[in-house]
Parts: C-alpha cells; structure tokens; sequence
C-alpha cells in the first residue's frame, strides 16, 4: 500500500429538507387546520480515528464526500426523514485544517475519537410549526438550510513516542527492526526507507512504547533535498530523539562528526521547538570497529560534537547494546510520564553505565 501523508478534500454536508404548506382535508371536517411537516436534517459528514489505518491513501483519488440532503416535509403531518450522515476513517494522528487559510480545525489523537467536520442544514418549518390562537390557517414555510461545505487539508503525524534520526544508511531500520516488531526494507544502500515505519517495542508484558523511524536526511533537507524533509513533520509528535550515527562509514573520508552537526542544522531550519527535543546519541557499527579504538573513537566524536548527554554504542546489526538503549529509553518515558504511564524497574547497570558492546 502507498504510503500518503498528506490530502486535500472536499466535503459537504446534506441541506435540509423544505417545509410544506399543507391543510387537513377529511370530510365532515370543515376546519382542519394547517397540517404540513416539517423537512428533514440534512446529514453530517463525520470524522473518526481508525487506530487500524496508518496512511490517508483513502483519499488520494477519493476527494470529494457529499452527506444526503434531508426530505422536504409532506402534509398529513409528516416530517421529512433526515438525511444519512456519512462517516469517514482517517489515522489516528491526522490533522484537519482548512484547505484556504491553514487553519487548523481538527485533531485525531485518540483511537475512536469521532469529530463532525461538516454540520448538516436544518430542515425547513412547515406551516403546522406557525399554528397558533391567533393564527388559525398560516400559509407561511421556510426552506431547509444549507449544509456546510468545505475544502480541507489532511495532514498525518504519526504518533510515537520515540523518533529515529539520522543519515541514510546510519542503520536506523535495522534498530528498528532489531528491537521492535517492525520489518521495514534494509539494504546496503542508502535512500532503502521510503516511508516512515512504526514499531512497538515491548518491555514487558503491557509494558511498551512505539519507534518511528522516518526517511534517512541529508545536508539541505530542510530546503527540499532528499527524502527525509518530507516526514520531518512525524518526528515534531515525539516525546524524544535517538540521533544514530554512522562511526564505520562505508566510504572513506567521510566524516560522522560533520554528518551530526549537518542534522542538527537542518532540524533549526525546519522547526526550533523539533531542535530543542530531547535527543540521544546513539553511536551504531561498533561492531566494526576494532575492539582497542572503539574507546578513543567513541571520546573523539563526543568531544568533537560537544556533546552532553547520554550516549549508547550499540551495533544493531548483532543487537549488542541494544538492550540496554531500550531499558534507558523505556525509564525515560516513564519518569517523565509517569502520571499516566507504569513506572518501570530498571536494572541500575542500564543507568550507571549506558554504554556497551
């Protein structure tokens, strides 16, 4: 399935239904009275979040949603019949904002959650609705009012509370799918992630969080370049930043170091409040280096980075390390949201000694 994050629709609510401007006709009944219904409402287009979608593809070629309009009313006193209100599913993590002046309007952050974009037209009075002791035979009806119409922008951020960061190659999908239960794409070339991919990784029983790993960036993402500038926004709903870095870089000459501080630059550039998240460094290929420079190598890039906090060696590839990074992020979440999330026992190694191959 095709991978779309962003869409833009048209929706529009049902009008509501004519009143009528009838009168009672029945033999030995001389004055019957006014007896024209009411229309009926004209539908609402709702929105629901669908914690079983992960991408507005629905609406890519589908554009336009159009709820049916409301009865006219009928004499005999009869009410026109509402008109069916149409439901659309959209992931959780959707944004709805107005198509002309970018204005947010809505947001799905709850699975289930149900929101009415478009509001259906009342029905029209009929004339029965004008009776009164004064007014014995009113002729008077009203139209049915019109349904909303609007233009929308869907926007999908992806909600996880951990985001992956880093150059292409610097192996975030195989992190991802080394500690979680995601199977993105992996190979040995750069650009193998297309899309971003979510994983759940699993603690402990009913103990987890979600990964997100987007698009490898590259110097200039923020003006265009690469793919990754296309799902920075996924990363803005996450509650911390692994930046992975490549130390055993396949071609010589390149530098890890000046690789960091070109992420970091683009992150200002797209979104201050995204810079200034919490962010982890996670150095990745150990394994590739020999086991007698790994400490130097390790001292040398934190030095050069002026890097201050928490920093994890791991080699995705052969999981070593990886353990630990998850034991720490999982304490992390926890005491930062522990209104509202289970604390966990951490084994105090993970927190005295973070590192580890």
């Amino acid at each position: 399935m095709k991978f779309v994050d962003e869409a833009t629709i048209e929706v529009a609510a049902g009008d509501g239904g004519n009143g009528c401007a009838s009168f009672r006709h029945e033999k030995y009944k001389e004055f019957g009275g006014p007896d024209g219904g009411d229309g009926g409402r004209g539908g609402h287009v709702f929105a629901v979040a669908d914690a079983s979608l992960n991408t507005l593809v629905d609406f890519r070629y589908t554009r336009r949603f159009e709820a049916e309009r409301g009865e006219h009313g009928k004499g005999s006193d009869m009410f026109g019949v509402k008109g069916n209100d149409i439901v659309l599913k959209m992931p959780v993590g959707t944004i709805i904002a107005d198509a002309e002046t970018d204005e947010v309007l809505f947001e799905l952050l709850q699975p289930g959650e149900q929101i009415v974009i478009a509001k259906g037209g009342d029905g029209g009075f009929g004339n029965m609705h004008y009776k009164s002791s004064t007014n014995r035979a009113p002729r008077q009806k009203t139209p049915g009012w019109s349904g909303e119409k609007r233009s929308l922008k869907l926007e999908l951020k992806v909600l996880a509370d951990v985001g992956l960061l880093g150059m292409p190659n610097a192996g975030k999908s195989t992190l991802i799918a080394a500690i979680s239960n995601a199977r993105p794409k992996i190979a040995d070339y750069p650009f193998t992630t297309l899309y971003p991919n979510l994983g759940v990784v699993r603690v402990a029983p009913e103990k987890s969080f979600v990964v997100a790993d987007v698009p490898g960036l590259i110097e200039g993402a923020s003006d265009g370049a690469g793919l990754g500038h296309q799902f920075l926004r996924h990363l803005q709903r996450t509650r911390l930043l692994l930046h992975m870095l490549d130390v055993a870089p396949f071609d010589e000459g390149v530098d890890p170091v000046a690789q960091a501080k070109a992420i970091v630059a683009e992150l200002k550039k797209f979104d201050a409040k995204l810079a200034e998240k919490p962010r982890w460094l996670v150095l990745n290929k150990l394994d590739m280096i020999p086991s007698d420079r790994r400490e130097a190598l390790v001292k040398d890039v934190v030095k050069r980075l002026k890097y201050k906090g928490p920093v994890f060696e791991i080699s995705a590839l052969t999981r070593g390390g990886c353990e630990r990074l998850v034991q720490a992020v999982y304490e992390y979440l926890a005491r930062e949201f522990q209104s509202h999330q289970t604390p966990v026992d951490v084994d105090p190694r993970f927190v005295d000694d973070p590192r580890g191959i």
